[in-house]
């Protein structure tokens, strides 16, 4: 239960004057308070506006932009849609980041896949019992319906009784206009 992981990139990130949070599994983990599997990496997010800010912050550490699949170097222009996962390295220790951009117009979050689905933006985020920001699971969940892995089942088993009506029933909205046949709609309904 220790996020030990979580903990060193909110150290990281102490500094960094922007909206980040901790995404992916971790996120989901972080709501229910307690590690659920195993995660092979570890992902933040942070607002598409706020790229450039995150590689001035990191200034030290290697930045590739991920098109299609593949690993390219990312120079100094601000990046687009379809554009949204950046990797970094930081090669004095190794450590390394994913970092997914998220869409945002006026106070909404924007989900990048179909810019009709939007959240609140002051909604889209929250802090652990220890100060650590996370996606709220909704929108991580999300961003797992499509192409479905194991391990996404698992976190939306491990969370599915912790989610209030509330956000089962934007999850289910979310889903039925972006995969209108996907299993988890069952659950539910």
């Amino acid at each position: 239960m220790s996020f030990e992981q979580c903990q060193r990139i909110t150290s990281l990130m102490s500094g960094f004057n922007k909206t980040w949070f901790i995404a992916g599994g971790w996120a989901i983990d972080l709501f229910i308070g307690r590690e659920t599997r195993q995660h092979q990496d570890i992902e933040i997010a942070l607002f598409r506006k706020d790229q450039l800010n995150l590689k001035e912050y990191l200034k030290d550490w290697d930045f590739k932009k991920v098109i299609k699949g593949k690993l390219y170097t990312w120079g100094n222009e601000f990046l687009e849609l379809p554009i949204h996962e950046i990797h970094t390295l930081n090669n004095s220790n190794e450590d390394k980041l994913e970092v997914l951009l998220n869409e945002t117009k006026d106070y909404d979050w924007k989900f990048r896949r179909d810019l009709t689905i939007s959240y609140p933006l002051k909604s889209v985020w929250s802090y652990s019992d220890t100060g650590i920001p996370y996606l709220n699971p909704e929108i991580v969940l999300l961003s797992k319906v499509k192409n479905t892995r194991e391990k996404d089942q698992q976190d939306f088993m491990a969370i599915l009784e912790c989610l209030d009506d509330e956000r089962k029933k934007w999850l289910q909205y979310a889903i039925q206009l972006h995969e209108p046949e996907h299993k988890w709609l069952h659950y539910l309904t």
